[in-house]
């Protein structure tokens, strides 16, 4: 008989507030791995207040500084390589843990940094932190999240990674106002800039201590054979519906327990790779050659290069990453509803507009000669609608390619070959991230509205690839990624 219309029944109302239990604990384990993008975020845009201080204490020209603020890119790359074989080895709370030690020596190093050369190699080990925190947190989200609120948990990443970018850009207005500049003594002889990295040893404890806490991802514990674990993880976190029985036994199925898993496993016949994954290289390659990172990484430079102050610069700087915020808040309360494919689609459509925008502004100013580089000089008007695309493009990204991306990457790839394959892409996207960083001060030499309008061409390629490759997982089990 049906019950349409009538008062819920006591179990179903029982069954109800469990789920939103089991609900409540899988938000706080995935809050707790996304700790790394908070550290992923403030490491890689930390530097930002720091670049003009750096540039005058080591007297470092635009290609020397722009390989010491990149080097990082490379670590990362490094990290997101080698973060894939060892979490599928050891365990993604390893990797987490792992990289809790290398964020607290690198954040601390670089502080005390006594050369160029000494803080581009710590700024280096910084970033294999960066890159491994990149990979695991994901994979790690994905594997304990139930699939009708994956993409909002997975959405955490990037939440955490813009917050840590706004967090760092507050410090390093706070420090640099504290000490009357970024390059003055603040405390204990040492730099205003210096004390910017040393702060992010405090989150990098953080990190370890909940690395510690959470529990192991059921994936892996199924892999390594470890049932009853992984069934008591999947009951805790992840609810009886299927039950875990059920659950183990569709990962059971969807990984080959006697094979060892390696990079052999992503071999295919386009170009050597499986099309999911060659899918996966290019959302991460596409997500830096927009060129977002240039906002966080240059903005306080780029802004004082065309007129503003350097405390209006970092003030403009805290604004834009503030709106990345408020964005990525919109991308989880729209991603699971919406989808992945149509929030990339609006999200790229809408970068190439602003970008264009940011293009023909730059391009079209009147220029000057400022320390011996050609810098357009913006009218009042032009300044304002600067400013104002520039906020718009992150707009467009926050809500789209910021959290979809991790989120696809997290969740495209089957069981088999997840952390391998996210391995690969995340490299990728730090290997991207470098070309962008090493090359936008040579570009801004050349012409701001170059810069732009190469980035602008990029997000309309975005668009047309995402059009045509890649398919649309909201809802879907991440035993059904094949």
């Amino acid at each position: 008989m049906s019950t349409t219309g009538g008062p819920p029944r006591e179990g179903a109302a029982i069954a109800t507030s469990g789920s939103e239990f089991v609900i409540g604990k899988t938000f706080l384990i995935a809050l707790s791995a996304a700790m790394g993008g908070f550290l992923f975020g403030f490491d890689t845009a930390v530097i930002n207040g720091a670049v003009a201080a750096i540039r005058q204490w080591s007297g470092a020209g635009d290609v020397l500084l722009g390989f010491s603020v990149a080097s990082a890119l490379l670590g990362s790359a490094v990290g997101a390589w080698f973060a894939g074989p060892i979490a599928d080895k050891y365990g993604r709370i390893a990797v987490m843990q792992i990289a809790a030690v290398i964020f607290l020596i690198g954040s601390v190093g670089t502080g005390l940094a006594w050369s160029i050369w000494s803080l581009t190699a710590l700024r280096f080990l910084g970033g294999v932190a960066v890159g491994a925190a990149s990979v695991i947190a994901p994979a790690y989200i994905a594997e304990v999240s139930p699939a009708h609120i994956r993409g909002r948990l997975g959405s955490l990443q990037q939440l955490a990674i813009v917050v840590g970018i706004f967090v760092a850009l507050l410090c390093d207005y706070a420090l640099a106002a504290a000490a009357g500049g970024a390059g003055n003594t603040l405390w204990l002889g040492l730099e205003a800039w210096r004390w910017m990295f040393i702060s992010m040893a405090v989150p990098s404890v953080m990190y370890g201590v909940l690395a510690g806490i959470i529990p192991e991802s059921p994936r892996f514990l199924v892999g390594k054979k470890r049932i009853a674990e992984a069934a008591e993880v999947l009951r805790r976190f992840v609810g009886n519906r299927p039950p875990p029985r059920v659950k183990i036994a569709e990962i059971e199925s969807s990984i080959d327990l006697e094979k060892r898993q390696s990079l052999r496993d992503l071999r295919g016949p386009r170009l050597g790779l499986l099309p999911i994954v060659w899918t996966g290289i290019l959302l991460s390659v596409f997500q830096q050659f927009v060129g977002i990172n240039v906002i966080f990484y240059y903005s306080s430079v780029l802004w004082q290069a065309v007129g503003f102050t350097e405390a209006d610069s970092l003030v403009i700087t805290v604004a834009t990453s503030v709106t990345n915020i408020l964005t990525t808040l919109v991308a989880i309360a729209l991603i699971d509803r919406v989808g992945r494919k149509p929030l990339l689609l609006v999200g790229s459509a809408g970068m190439t507009l602003t970008l264009g925008t940011m293009a023909y502004i730059f391009g079209t100013a009147p220029t000057e000669m400022v320390d011996g580089a050609v810098t357009p000089v913006l009218g009042d008007t032009a300044g304002v609608v600067a400013v104002a695309a520039a906020n718009l493009y992150v707009v467009f990204f926050g809500v789209s390619w910021g959290p979809v991306v991790w989120v696809l990457l997290g969740e495209m790839f089957s069981n088999r070959i997840r952390a391998y394959a996210l391995a690969v892409a995340a490299a990728a996207q730090w290997a991207a991230n470098f070309v962008v960083s090493e090359t936008f001060p040579s570009l801004a030499s050349a012409g701001l509205g170059v810069a732009y309008g190469i980035y602008a061409v990029m997000a309309l390629l975005s668009f047309l690839f995402v059009s045509r490759a890649v398919r649309e997982t909201r809802g879907r089990e991440l035993e059904e990624m094949e």
